[in-house]
């Protein structure tokens, strides 16, 4: 039980310097409101994030410029926040890796070993399974 107690204590620990950075590129956010993309991201922004968004059918999302894809964003990006589907995710975080941004969070149901594994090596952080709405409130109150 210890063990997994403290590996509950390092996940969340990892997952609060994630929460640390300002800007945070979501890829795959939907300008639909009725979406979680939408509705985490709008959450992000109320609380002070600045929050980029990534999906090529759009100009704009939440009153933000929206970029085709990572390498396009002009600015250093903190975490790269993913709402795509499975077969996406590993190109996702090899561009995420690319642009040498500092984490990638995979919001809830997505998973994906080898792309966590590359993206650590590279030297980011990574977090799996995860909505970054709910873990921000429960750790950063």
């Amino acid at each position: 039980m210890a063990q997994s107690h403290a590996a509950g204590e390092n996940q969340d620990q990892e997952m609060t310097a994630i929460l640390g950075g300002r800007t945070i590129a979501v890829v795959g956010l939907s300008a639909k409101e009725e979406t979680a993309s939408n509705r985490v991201a709008k959450y992000l922004i109320d609380k002070g994030y600045r929050v980029i968004p990534v999906n090529p059918k759009y100009k704009e999302v939440l009153g933000q410029k929206s970029y085709p894809d990572l390498k396009s964003i002009p600015v250093h990006i903190d975490v790269v926040d993913i709402f795509r589907q499975l077969d996406a995710i590993s190109a996702t975080v090899d561009a995420a890796i690319d642009i040498k941004a500092g984490a990638v969070w995979m919001q809830l149901n997505l998973i994906d070993e080898e792309a966590a594994a590359r993206a650590r090596k590279a030297g980011l952080r990574v977090v799996m399974d995860k909505c970054i709405k709910v873990e921000h409130n429960r750790l950063c109150r």
